[in-house]
Protein backbone atom coordinates (compact mmCIF):
# COMPACT_ATOMS: atom_id res chain seq x y z
CA UNK A 1 0.00 0.00 0.00
CA UNK A 2 2.79 2.71 1.08
CA UNK A 3 4.57 1.74 -2.30
CA UNK A 4 1.56 2.61 -4.73
CA UNK A 5 1.29 5.84 -2.53
CA UNK A 6 4.94 6.82 -3.30
CA UNK A 7 3.91 5.88 -6.80
CA UNK A 8 1.13 7.95 -6.80
CA UNK A 9 2.79 11.09 -5.23
CA UNK A 10 5.78 10.75 -7.50
CA UNK A 11 3.66 10.34 -10.49
CA UNK A 12 1.52 13.60 -9.39
CA UNK A 13 5.29 15.43 -8.87
CA UNK A 14 5.89 14.33 -12.56
CA UNK A 15 3.03 16.36 -13.33
CA UNK A 16 3.76 19.72 -11.67
CA UNK A 17 7.28 19.44 -13.36
CA UNK A 18 6.02 18.77 -16.77
CA UNK A 19 3.25 21.76 -16.47
CA UNK A 20 5.81 23.89 -14.88
CA UNK A 21 9.78 23.82 -15.50
CA UNK A 22 8.72 25.48 -19.27
CA UNK A 23 7.49 28.35 -17.02
CA UNK A 24 3.80 27.60 -17.48
CA UNK A 25 1.51 28.02 -14.29
CA UNK A 26 -0.83 26.18 -13.46
CA UNK A 27 -3.24 29.57 -13.89
CA UNK A 28 -1.67 29.84 -17.71
CA UNK A 29 -2.86 26.22 -17.91
CA UNK A 30 -6.24 27.12 -16.72
CA UNK A 31 -6.30 30.28 -19.36
CA UNK A 32 -5.01 28.05 -21.81
CA UNK A 33 -8.06 25.61 -21.57
CA UNK A 34 -10.51 28.56 -21.23
CA UNK A 35 -12.42 29.94 -24.32
CA UNK A 36 -12.71 33.40 -22.45
CA UNK A 37 -10.46 35.54 -19.88
CA UNK A 38 -11.40 38.67 -18.47
CA UNK A 39 -9.38 41.11 -16.02
CA UNK A 40 -10.61 44.25 -14.47
CA UNK A 41 -8.84 46.87 -12.03
CA UNK A 42 -9.46 50.16 -10.71
CA UNK A 43 -6.63 52.38 -10.47
CA UNK A 44 -6.41 55.51 -8.36
CA UNK A 45 -5.86 58.65 -10.88
CA UNK A 46 -6.23 61.53 -7.71
CA UNK A 47 -3.73 63.93 -8.09
CA UNK A 48 -1.33 64.18 -5.69
CA UNK A 49 -0.64 68.15 -5.70
CA UNK A 50 -2.95 71.19 -4.98
CA UNK A 51 -4.36 73.59 -5.73
CA UNK A 52 -5.46 72.15 -9.69
CA UNK A 53 -7.77 73.41 -12.31
CA UNK A 54 -11.22 72.03 -12.74
CA UNK A 55 -12.92 72.39 -16.45
CA UNK A 56 -16.35 72.26 -16.55
CA UNK A 57 -17.57 75.65 -16.74
CA UNK A 58 -17.22 79.45 -17.59
CA UNK A 59 -14.36 80.35 -15.30
CA UNK A 60 -11.53 77.96 -14.17
CA UNK A 61 -11.63 76.54 -10.48
CA UNK A 62 -9.04 76.20 -8.82
CA UNK A 63 -9.78 73.07 -6.27
CA UNK A 64 -7.74 71.80 -3.48
CA UNK A 65 -10.19 69.52 -1.92
CA UNK A 66 -11.34 66.08 -2.73
CA UNK A 67 -14.79 64.94 -1.82
CA UNK A 68 -14.10 61.15 -3.39
CA UNK A 69 -11.37 59.53 -5.44
CA UNK A 70 -10.91 59.35 -9.21
CA UNK A 71 -10.64 56.30 -11.21
CA UNK A 72 -9.44 54.73 -14.61
CA UNK A 73 -12.03 51.95 -14.52
CA UNK A 74 -9.99 49.23 -16.66
CA UNK A 75 -11.41 46.40 -18.48
CA UNK A 76 -9.23 43.16 -20.89
CA UNK A 77 -11.54 40.88 -21.75
CA UNK A 78 -9.44 38.16 -24.34
CA UNK A 79 -11.21 34.68 -26.67
CA UNK A 80 -7.75 33.36 -27.45
CA UNK A 81 -7.93 35.13 -30.68
CA UNK A 82 -8.69 39.16 -30.32
CA UNK A 83 -8.25 41.13 -26.80
CA UNK A 84 -10.07 44.56 -26.61
CA UNK A 85 -9.86 46.92 -23.81
CA UNK A 86 -12.01 49.21 -22.06
CA UNK A 87 -10.65 52.42 -20.04
CA UNK A 88 -13.14 55.09 -18.42
CA UNK A 89 -11.94 57.71 -16.90
CA UNK A 90 -12.87 60.58 -14.51
CA UNK A 91 -12.41 63.53 -16.42
CA UNK A 92 -14.29 65.57 -18.33
CA UNK A 93 -12.72 65.42 -21.23
CA UNK A 94 -9.29 63.37 -22.29
CA UNK A 95 -7.68 64.86 -25.73
CA UNK A 96 -6.47 62.28 -28.55
CA UNK A 97 -2.84 62.91 -28.05
CA UNK A 98 -3.42 61.78 -24.22
CA UNK A 99 -5.35 58.58 -25.77
CA UNK A 100 -2.57 57.92 -28.55
CA UNK A 101 -0.24 58.12 -25.79
CA UNK A 102 -1.52 55.67 -23.10
CA UNK A 103 -2.09 53.42 -26.22
CA UNK A 104 0.78 53.02 -27.32
CA UNK A 105 2.52 51.99 -23.80
CA UNK A 106 -0.21 49.58 -23.32
CA UNK A 107 1.04 48.11 -26.77
CA UNK A 108 4.31 48.26 -25.78
CA UNK A 109 3.92 46.70 -22.25
CA UNK A 110 1.31 43.69 -23.59
CA UNK A 111 0.84 43.88 -27.10
CA UNK A 112 -2.60 44.78 -27.48
CA UNK A 113 -2.71 46.88 -31.11
CA UNK A 114 -4.69 50.44 -30.13
CA UNK A 115 -7.29 49.68 -32.48
CA UNK A 116 -8.06 47.49 -29.78
CA UNK A 117 -8.34 49.84 -27.08
CA UNK A 118 -11.22 52.33 -26.24
CA UNK A 119 -10.46 55.43 -23.49
CA UNK A 120 -13.15 57.71 -22.88
CA UNK A 121 -14.07 60.31 -20.28
CA UNK A 122 -17.25 59.88 -17.79
CA UNK A 123 -17.48 63.84 -18.04
CA UNK A 124 -17.75 64.49 -14.46
CA UNK A 125 -17.18 68.10 -13.76
CA UNK A 126 -15.12 67.65 -11.04
CA UNK A 127 -11.97 66.53 -12.27
CA UNK A 128 -8.72 67.77 -13.24
CA UNK A 129 -8.48 69.95 -16.44
CA UNK A 130 -6.60 67.72 -19.48
CA UNK A 131 -7.99 69.97 -22.27
CA UNK A 132 -8.24 73.65 -23.18
CA UNK A 133 -11.90 74.70 -22.69
CA UNK A 134 -13.01 78.35 -22.16
CA UNK A 135 -10.78 79.91 -19.27
CA UNK A 136 -9.12 76.73 -17.76
CA UNK A 137 -6.32 75.08 -19.33
CA UNK A 138 -4.44 71.67 -18.96
CA UNK A 139 -2.61 70.48 -15.75
CA UNK A 140 0.60 69.45 -17.99
CA UNK A 141 1.81 67.57 -14.85
CA UNK A 142 -1.04 65.42 -14.49
CA UNK A 143 -1.56 64.75 -18.06
CA UNK A 144 1.70 63.34 -17.81
CA UNK A 145 0.78 61.47 -14.78
CA UNK A 146 -2.70 60.21 -16.24
CA UNK A 147 -1.12 58.46 -18.84
CA UNK A 148 0.96 56.25 -16.83
CA UNK A 149 -1.97 55.43 -14.17
CA UNK A 150 -4.16 54.52 -17.62
CA UNK A 151 -1.23 52.36 -18.84
CA UNK A 152 -0.36 50.65 -15.64
CA UNK A 153 -4.22 50.18 -14.87
CA UNK A 154 -4.45 48.44 -18.39
CA UNK A 155 -1.27 46.60 -17.56
CA UNK A 156 -2.80 44.99 -13.93
CA UNK A 157 -6.29 44.22 -15.63
CA UNK A 158 -4.08 42.04 -17.69
CA UNK A 159 -2.15 40.18 -15.23
CA UNK A 160 -5.19 39.63 -13.57
CA UNK A 161 -6.84 37.47 -16.81
CA UNK A 162 -8.84 34.53 -15.08
CA UNK A 163 -11.22 32.35 -17.39
CA UNK A 164 -14.67 34.59 -17.62
CA UNK A 165 -18.10 34.28 -19.01
CA UNK A 166 -20.13 37.36 -19.86
CA UNK A 167 -24.24 38.41 -20.75
CA UNK A 168 -25.06 41.54 -21.48
CA UNK A 169 -28.78 43.52 -21.87
CA UNK A 170 -30.43 46.92 -21.71
CA UNK A 171 -32.51 48.19 -18.74
CA UNK A 172 -33.89 51.57 -18.02
CA UNK A 173 -34.73 54.71 -16.10
CA UNK A 174 -36.55 57.23 -18.24
CA UNK A 175 -36.65 58.90 -14.34
CA UNK A 176 -32.98 60.96 -14.14
CA UNK A 177 -32.70 61.80 -17.87
CA UNK A 178 -34.12 65.18 -19.53
CA UNK A 179 -33.32 67.35 -22.54
CA UNK A 180 -31.75 70.55 -21.42
CA UNK A 181 -32.88 72.37 -24.63
CA UNK A 182 -36.10 74.10 -24.88
CA UNK A 183 -37.91 75.99 -27.44
CA UNK A 184 -38.98 79.41 -26.05
CA UNK A 185 -41.40 81.48 -27.14
CA UNK A 186 -40.34 84.50 -28.93
CA UNK A 187 -38.73 87.43 -27.13
CA UNK A 188 -37.64 85.30 -24.03
CA UNK A 189 -34.16 84.55 -24.94
CA UNK A 190 -31.81 87.04 -24.84
CA UNK A 191 -28.97 87.72 -27.55
CA UNK A 192 -26.20 84.51 -27.97
CA UNK A 193 -22.15 86.02 -27.36
CA UNK A 194 -22.38 86.38 -31.50
CA UNK A 195 -25.43 88.93 -31.30
CA UNK A 196 -27.96 86.44 -32.47
CA UNK A 197 -31.49 85.22 -31.07
CA UNK A 198 -31.67 81.77 -31.08
CA UNK A 199 -35.12 79.57 -31.19
CA UNK A 200 -33.88 77.36 -28.23
CA UNK A 201 -32.12 77.98 -25.16
CA UNK A 202 -29.63 75.42 -22.97
CA UNK A 203 -30.87 74.96 -19.40
CA UNK A 204 -33.53 77.86 -19.00
CA UNK A 205 -34.65 77.64 -15.46
CA UNK A 206 -37.63 76.10 -13.92
CA UNK A 207 -40.83 76.64 -15.10
CA UNK A 208 -39.68 79.39 -16.68
CA UNK A 209 -42.63 81.18 -18.50
CA UNK A 210 -40.82 81.51 -21.64
CA UNK A 211 -40.87 77.10 -21.86
CA UNK A 212 -42.51 75.83 -25.03
CA UNK A 213 -41.48 72.02 -25.50
CA UNK A 214 -38.19 69.90 -25.49
CA UNK A 215 -36.12 70.39 -28.34
CA UNK A 216 -34.83 66.69 -28.50
CA UNK A 217 -35.33 63.26 -27.13
CA UNK A 218 -34.24 61.58 -24.34
CA UNK A 219 -32.94 57.76 -23.85
CA UNK A 220 -33.74 56.01 -20.97
CA UNK A 221 -31.98 52.76 -21.92
CA UNK A 222 -29.13 51.51 -19.66
CA UNK A 223 -26.83 48.84 -21.86
CA UNK A 224 -24.83 47.07 -19.47
CA UNK A 225 -22.67 44.02 -20.14
CA UNK A 226 -21.63 41.64 -17.14
CA UNK A 227 -18.56 39.62 -16.69
CA UNK A 228 -17.98 37.08 -13.74
CA UNK A 229 -15.93 34.41 -13.24
CA UNK A 230 -16.55 30.71 -14.22
CA UNK A 231 -17.86 30.08 -10.12
CA UNK A 232 -20.50 33.36 -10.55
CA UNK A 233 -17.71 35.60 -8.75
CA UNK A 234 -18.38 39.19 -10.56
CA UNK A 235 -15.73 40.37 -12.17
CA UNK A 236 -17.17 43.63 -13.35
CA UNK A 237 -20.06 45.51 -14.89
CA UNK A 238 -19.54 48.23 -17.46
CA UNK A 239 -22.62 50.17 -18.05
CA UNK A 240 -24.26 53.21 -20.17
CA UNK A 241 -26.20 55.87 -19.77
CA UNK A 242 -27.35 58.93 -21.74
CA UNK A 243 -26.67 61.47 -18.91
CA UNK A 244 -24.18 64.67 -18.90
CA UNK A 245 -23.34 64.35 -15.26
CA UNK A 246 -25.37 65.25 -11.83
CA UNK A 247 -22.81 67.91 -10.00
CA UNK A 248 -23.38 69.61 -6.51
CA UNK A 249 -20.05 68.23 -5.70
CA UNK A 250 -17.93 70.57 -3.86
CA UNK A 251 -14.08 69.48 -4.51
CA UNK A 252 -12.78 67.07 -7.01
CA UNK A 253 -15.26 63.92 -7.45
CA UNK A 254 -16.36 61.21 -9.56
CA UNK A 255 -19.37 62.30 -9.61
CA UNK A 256 -22.73 59.75 -10.02
CA UNK A 257 -19.86 57.57 -12.48
CA UNK A 258 -18.59 56.75 -9.21
CA UNK A 259 -21.19 56.60 -7.38
CA UNK A 260 -22.78 54.21 -9.71
CA UNK A 261 -19.73 52.05 -9.16
CA UNK A 262 -20.34 51.50 -5.64
CA UNK A 263 -23.76 50.82 -5.56
CA UNK A 264 -23.59 47.82 -8.46
CA UNK A 265 -21.01 46.59 -6.70
CA UNK A 266 -23.28 46.52 -3.30
CA UNK A 267 -25.96 45.06 -5.42
CA UNK A 268 -24.20 42.70 -7.16
CA UNK A 269 -22.93 41.09 -3.56
CA UNK A 270 -18.89 41.84 -4.71
CA UNK A 271 -17.70 44.41 -1.91
CA UNK A 272 -15.75 41.48 -0.68
CA UNK A 273 -14.57 39.18 -3.71
CA UNK A 274 -11.04 38.90 -5.16
CA UNK A 275 -9.65 40.56 -7.03
CA UNK A 276 -11.73 43.34 -6.09
CA UNK A 277 -15.04 43.65 -8.69
CA UNK A 278 -14.84 46.54 -10.85
CA UNK A 279 -18.42 48.53 -11.61
CA UNK A 280 -18.16 50.78 -14.53
CA UNK A 281 -20.70 53.57 -15.62
CA UNK A 282 -19.51 55.07 -19.23
CA UNK A 283 -21.27 57.88 -21.08
CA UNK A 284 -23.75 57.83 -23.65
CA UNK A 285 -25.03 60.07 -26.27
CA UNK A 286 -25.71 62.78 -23.36
CA UNK A 287 -24.75 66.04 -25.26
CA UNK A 288 -28.17 67.61 -24.69
CA UNK A 289 -29.36 65.39 -21.74
CA UNK A 290 -29.07 65.99 -17.59
CA UNK A 291 -30.88 65.35 -14.57
CA UNK A 292 -32.89 68.39 -14.53
CA UNK A 293 -36.77 68.33 -14.92
CA UNK A 294 -37.29 72.41 -15.87
CA UNK A 295 -40.70 71.73 -16.53
CA UNK A 296 -41.56 71.07 -12.87
CA UNK A 297 -40.50 73.24 -9.64
CA UNK A 298 -37.35 73.60 -8.07
CA UNK A 299 -36.26 70.77 -5.80
CA UNK A 300 -35.21 71.72 -2.33
CA UNK A 301 -31.72 72.23 -1.22
CA UNK A 302 -29.66 68.90 -1.18
CA UNK A 303 -26.63 68.42 0.76
CA UNK A 304 -23.39 67.83 -1.37
CA UNK A 305 -23.23 64.92 -3.72
CA UNK A 306 -27.12 63.69 -2.21
CA UNK A 307 -28.74 63.73 -6.20
CA UNK A 308 -25.10 62.08 -7.22
CA UNK A 309 -26.13 58.97 -4.35
CA UNK A 310 -30.22 59.50 -5.78
CA UNK A 311 -29.39 59.30 -9.33
CA UNK A 312 -26.84 56.56 -8.86
CA UNK A 313 -29.24 54.37 -6.97
CA UNK A 314 -32.11 54.60 -9.19
CA UNK A 315 -30.04 53.84 -12.19
CA UNK A 316 -28.14 50.54 -10.35
CA UNK A 317 -31.51 49.47 -8.58
CA UNK A 318 -32.96 49.37 -12.18
CA UNK A 319 -30.18 47.67 -14.56
CA UNK A 320 -29.74 45.31 -11.55
CA UNK A 321 -33.30 44.38 -12.65
CA UNK A 322 -32.26 44.06 -16.18
CA UNK A 323 -29.36 42.13 -15.16
CA UNK A 324 -31.47 39.68 -13.04
CA UNK A 325 -33.63 38.84 -15.49
CA UNK A 326 -30.15 37.19 -17.71
CA UNK A 327 -27.96 36.30 -15.22
CA UNK A 328 -28.30 32.46 -16.04
CA UNK A 329 -26.84 33.24 -19.53
CA UNK A 330 -23.79 34.27 -19.35
CA UNK A 331 -21.16 32.41 -21.18
CA UNK A 332 -17.81 32.16 -22.44
CA UNK A 333 -18.05 30.82 -25.94
CA UNK A 334 -18.14 34.98 -27.37
CA UNK A 335 -16.76 36.06 -30.05
CA UNK A 336 -14.93 39.40 -29.75
CA UNK A 337 -14.26 42.07 -32.99
CA UNK A 338 -12.61 45.59 -32.96
CA UNK A 339 -12.34 48.15 -35.90
CA UNK A 340 -11.31 52.35 -36.29
CA UNK A 341 -11.81 54.47 -38.51
CA UNK A 342 -10.34 57.77 -39.02
CA UNK A 343 -12.61 60.31 -41.33
CA UNK A 344 -11.64 64.26 -41.81
CA UNK A 345 -14.32 66.93 -40.87
CA UNK A 346 -13.98 70.32 -41.26
CA UNK A 347 -13.83 72.92 -38.88
CA UNK A 348 -16.02 76.56 -38.28
CA UNK A 349 -13.31 78.28 -38.29
CA UNK A 350 -14.54 81.71 -37.60
CA UNK A 351 -14.13 84.36 -40.55
CA UNK A 352 -11.96 87.57 -40.67
CA UNK A 353 -14.68 90.14 -39.43
CA UNK A 354 -15.54 87.55 -36.61
CA UNK A 355 -11.89 87.73 -35.51
CA UNK A 356 -11.85 91.87 -36.07
CA UNK A 357 -15.12 91.71 -33.70
CA UNK A 358 -13.40 89.45 -30.78
CA UNK A 359 -10.55 91.36 -30.48
CA UNK A 360 -12.63 94.58 -29.69
CA UNK A 361 -14.62 93.18 -27.02
CA UNK A 362 -11.53 91.94 -25.29
CA UNK A 363 -9.58 95.10 -25.53
CA UNK A 364 -12.58 96.62 -23.68
CA UNK A 365 -12.72 93.53 -21.11
CA UNK A 366 -11.44 94.44 -17.86
CA UNK A 367 -9.06 92.09 -15.77
CA UNK A 368 -7.78 88.70 -17.00
CA UNK A 369 -11.00 86.74 -15.80
CA UNK A 370 -13.52 87.02 -18.29
CA UNK A 371 -16.94 88.25 -16.75
CA UNK A 372 -19.47 87.48 -19.98
CA UNK A 373 -20.43 85.31 -22.51
CA UNK A 374 -19.05 87.64 -25.31
CA UNK A 375 -15.77 88.18 -23.35
CA UNK A 376 -15.42 84.41 -23.25
CA UNK A 377 -16.11 83.42 -26.73
CA UNK A 378 -14.07 86.37 -28.36
CA UNK A 379 -11.55 84.74 -26.84
CA UNK A 380 -12.92 81.22 -27.82
CA UNK A 381 -12.76 83.12 -31.25
CA UNK A 382 -8.87 83.69 -31.25
CA UNK A 383 -7.91 80.67 -29.99
CA UNK A 384 -9.93 78.57 -32.88
CA UNK A 385 -8.82 80.88 -35.20
CA UNK A 386 -5.33 79.06 -35.02
CA UNK A 387 -7.37 75.95 -35.74
CA UNK A 388 -6.62 74.11 -39.05
CA UNK A 389 -9.19 73.65 -41.70
CA UNK A 390 -9.95 69.90 -41.48
CA UNK A 391 -9.35 67.70 -38.46
CA UNK A 392 -9.12 64.03 -38.67
CA UNK A 393 -11.96 62.09 -35.72
CA UNK A 394 -11.00 58.91 -35.00
CA UNK A 395 -13.88 56.60 -34.57
CA UNK A 396 -14.32 52.91 -33.10
CA UNK A 397 -16.43 49.90 -32.81
CA UNK A 398 -16.38 47.03 -30.82
CA UNK A 399 -18.12 43.85 -30.38
CA UNK A 400 -18.77 40.85 -27.50
CA UNK A 401 -20.44 38.39 -28.70
CA UNK A 402 -23.84 39.69 -29.93
CA UNK A 403 -23.77 43.54 -28.06
CA UNK A 404 -22.14 46.29 -30.24
CA UNK A 405 -20.34 49.38 -28.77
CA UNK A 406 -19.75 52.65 -30.78
CA UNK A 407 -16.79 54.93 -29.72
CA UNK A 408 -17.13 58.77 -30.56
CA UNK A 409 -14.82 61.65 -29.30
CA UNK A 410 -17.67 63.90 -29.08
CA UNK A 411 -20.44 65.11 -26.82
CA UNK A 412 -22.98 63.55 -29.02
CA UNK A 413 -26.70 64.48 -28.76
CA UNK A 414 -29.43 61.85 -27.83
CA UNK A 415 -31.25 61.84 -31.32
CA UNK A 416 -27.99 60.93 -32.66
CA UNK A 417 -27.52 57.66 -30.65
CA UNK A 418 -31.02 56.89 -31.31
CA UNK A 419 -30.46 56.62 -34.79
CA UNK A 420 -27.34 54.50 -34.32
CA UNK A 421 -28.98 51.96 -32.08
CA UNK A 422 -31.79 51.55 -34.39
CA UNK A 423 -30.16 50.88 -37.64
CA UNK A 424 -27.16 48.82 -36.43
CA UNK A 425 -26.78 45.25 -36.93
CA UNK A 426 -26.00 44.20 -33.44
CA UNK A 427 -28.33 44.47 -30.75
CA UNK A 428 -28.37 45.59 -28.31
CA UNK A 429 -25.65 48.54 -29.03
CA UNK A 430 -24.82 51.16 -27.19
CA UNK A 431 -22.56 54.49 -27.79
CA UNK A 432 -19.65 55.57 -25.70
CA UNK A 433 -19.09 59.34 -26.18
CA UNK A 434 -15.90 61.33 -25.48
CA UNK A 435 -13.72 58.18 -26.91
CA UNK A 436 -10.49 58.45 -27.91
CA UNK A 437 -9.69 62.15 -28.22
CA UNK A 438 -12.38 65.30 -27.54
CA UNK A 439 -13.87 67.28 -31.02
CA UNK A 440 -16.71 68.91 -28.99
CA UNK A 441 -20.25 69.10 -29.28
CA UNK A 442 -21.99 67.00 -32.34
CA UNK A 443 -25.47 68.85 -32.84
CA UNK A 444 -27.24 67.41 -35.79
CA UNK A 445 -27.93 69.74 -38.52
CA UNK A 446 -31.36 70.94 -37.80
CA UNK A 447 -30.01 71.44 -33.89
CA UNK A 448 -27.28 73.67 -35.51
CA UNK A 449 -30.41 75.38 -37.32
CA UNK A 450 -31.31 76.72 -33.86
CA UNK A 451 -28.66 77.52 -32.14
CA UNK A 452 -28.29 77.24 -28.45
CA UNK A 453 -25.07 77.25 -26.23
CA UNK A 454 -24.32 73.67 -27.70
CA UNK A 455 -24.00 75.24 -31.22
CA UNK A 456 -21.89 78.15 -30.48
CA UNK A 457 -18.71 78.23 -32.30
CA UNK A 458 -15.71 77.69 -29.96
CA UNK A 459 -12.93 74.61 -28.53
CA UNK A 460 -16.17 73.03 -27.30
CA UNK A 461 -18.25 73.21 -30.41
CA UNK A 462 -16.68 73.68 -33.95
CA UNK A 463 -17.03 70.53 -36.04
CA UNK A 464 -18.72 71.15 -39.24
CA UNK A 465 -22.40 71.22 -39.21
CA UNK A 466 -22.95 68.26 -41.07
CA UNK A 467 -20.32 66.17 -38.91
CA UNK A 468 -23.01 64.10 -37.09
CA UNK A 469 -24.43 62.39 -40.72
CA UNK A 470 -20.82 61.67 -41.15
CA UNK A 471 -19.67 60.55 -38.24
CA UNK A 472 -23.00 58.14 -37.78
CA UNK A 473 -22.73 56.47 -41.37
CA UNK A 474 -19.06 55.99 -40.68
CA UNK A 475 -19.94 54.45 -37.14
CA UNK A 476 -22.61 52.17 -39.00
CA UNK A 477 -19.83 51.09 -41.06
CA UNK A 478 -17.86 49.81 -38.20
CA UNK A 479 -20.78 48.06 -36.21
CA UNK A 480 -21.18 46.44 -40.27
CA UNK A 481 -18.05 44.92 -39.95
CA UNK A 482 -17.37 44.09 -36.34
CA UNK A 483 -20.69 42.21 -37.01
CA UNK A 484 -19.14 40.07 -39.65
CA UNK A 485 -16.17 39.26 -38.54
CA UNK A 486 -15.96 35.92 -37.07
CA UNK A 487 -13.77 36.62 -34.23
CA UNK A 488 -12.60 39.94 -35.02
CA UNK A 489 -8.76 40.60 -36.43
CA UNK A 490 -5.69 39.62 -34.34
CA UNK A 491 -4.99 41.96 -31.87
CA UNK A 492 -0.80 41.76 -32.28
CA UNK A 493 0.42 43.33 -34.89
Amino acid sequence: MRSMLITSWMALLMIIFCLTTDGTSWHAVAQKNSKLLAGAYAIDITPKKFPVSVNGGMQDRQISEVYDPLHARCLVLDDGKTQVVFVIVDACMVPRDLCDRAKEIIQKRIGIAPRNVLIAATHTHSAVTLTGVFQSEPVEWYREFLVERIARGVEQAYQQREPARVAWGVGRDPSQVFNRRWYMKPGTIQPNPFGQIDQVRMNPGYQHPGLLKPAGPTDPEIGFLSIQALDGRPIAFLANYALHYVGGVPGLSADYFGAFAERIKQLLNAEQVKPPFVGIMSNGTSGDINNINFAGPAPGKKEPYEQCRIVADSVARNVFAAYQRIANQHRDNVPLAAAEREIELGVRLPSEADIARAKEILAQAKGPVLKTLPEIYARETLLLAKYPPKVRVKLQAIRVGELGIGAIPCEVFCEIGLEIKAKSPLKPTFIIELANGYNGYLPTPRQHELGGYETWRARSSYLEVHASEKITAAILDLLQEVAHSAAGPGSRP
